[in-house]
């Protein structure tokens, strides 16, 4: 699928530094990795549930219940089901978790929170930012850096691709409106190539790797959840990583509008557990892996478990949104417009919620 030709890239304006991290990685089972990245971007929410969180009063009443998808076997928000102390946490604010649903892709969680069927996710803010395009009922409260080395654009050793000139008359699998479609576009601009170049081809990134291994598309830009286990085959590459690019692809975590204004105590009570659990695991994150069991797809084994270990290391920490956030938040957002992904650019600034300020 290809999408028209768009006006040349806006010049990138100063950016606050990046984390970097080395993206080489051993194959290991894909659910083990999705479940990391999830982990890593402190749980990739989403799920349904009923309006009862609504429906409490809080530390004033009626115990208030937080609408969460089961984190499964590494991060913190495993760690805090497995040993109550995210529940210790929240009772402190007369609160609780209800574990229900699944992690997923930011849109369908964005879908979730606008129907009070959710009450927190965690996303790109590339996604955000077209999730943002319909009328939304959550905002972001935290940041965690981008992943500079974690996510690229993925080719097969031998294909002859070993630069992103090399993607020209190419196709390469996206998921649209998210980060591999931003990551491939921000890449082209980069180099100055027209995004008419390249054919973007539209997938679902738990389909992908099947189509990208036998061929039917010659490249894929993708961020950590896969491309660790590509890497790990020693049979793909980077052909260009986020650092490279200058990605401004931010994790956020984003909670639902009204019970943020219901329960406010509830959030910050949140926001401190993510971003305690954050700073302990980037410590120590063998502590995070493998939480309720070390064998089956779930689990991450051998070199694999090591290299996650130096991933989480290097990588972010939960934090509240900055003014600077912000800035590299909107440049996404208007080069998202410059590219025709979205019809207009978007007001991210609108849909920031000030943890410091609740």
């Amino acid at each position: 699928m290809r999408i028209p030709s768009t006006p040349a890239r806006i010049p990138r304006t100063s950016r606050a530094p990046r984390t970097s991290r080395d993206p080489r990685t051993p194959r290991v089972p894909r659910t083990a990795v999705v479940a990391l990245a999830s982990a890593v971007a402190l749980a990739a929410l989403s799920g349904c549930g009923t309006s009862e969180a609504d429906s409490s009063a809080g530390s004033g009443g009626k115990q208030v219940t937080v609408r969460i998808p089961d984190p499964g076997n590494a991060g913190v928000l495993a760690a805090g089901k497995k040993d109550g102390s995210l529940d210790k946490a929240l009772g402190k604010v007369n609160a609780k978790v209800a574990w229900t649903g699944s992690s997923g892709p930011f849109e369908p969680s964005a879908q979730a929170m606008n129907a009070d069927q959710l009450d927190v996710a965690t996303g790109s803010i590339t996604s955000g930012i077209t999730s943002l395009t319909q009328t939304p009922g959550f905002k972001f409260f935290t940041a965690t850096a981008p992943d500079g080395a974690g996510e690229g654009i993925l080719a097969r050793k031998g294909s002859g691709i070993d630069s992103v000139k090399d993607l020209v008359g190419r196709k390469v699998a996206v998921n649209k409106g998210g980060t591999g479609e931003y990551l491939l576009l921000k890449a082209l601009a980069e180099e100055g190539i027209p995004p008419d170049k390249v054919e973007r081809v539209y997938l679902r990134p738990d389909q992908t790797a099947s189509v990208f291994n036998t061929g039917k598309v010659d490249a894929w830009a993708v961020w950590a959840a896969y491309s660790v286990s590509e890497l790990g085959t020693g049979k793909a590459h980077f052909v260009t990583d986020g650092k490279t690019i200058g990605s401004d692809n931010y994790s956020l975590t984003a909670v639902r509008t009204e019970f943020a204004k219901q329960h406010p105590e509830v959030v910050k009570a949140l926001y401190r557990y993510l971003h305690d659990g954050s700073v302990r695991q980037k410590k120590d994150p063998a502590a995070y892996l493998n939480v309720n069991t070390d064998g089956g797809p779930q689990a991450l084994t051998g070199k694999a478990k090591s290299v996650q270990i130096d991933f989480i290391r290097q990588g972010g920490t939960v934090e509240p949104v900055t003014d600077q956030d912000v800035a590299r938040f909107e440049e996404a957002a208007e080069f998202y417009a410059e590219q025709k992904v979205t019809r207009t650019k978007v007001d991210v600034a609108e849909h920031i919620l000030d943890i410091g300020k609740l």
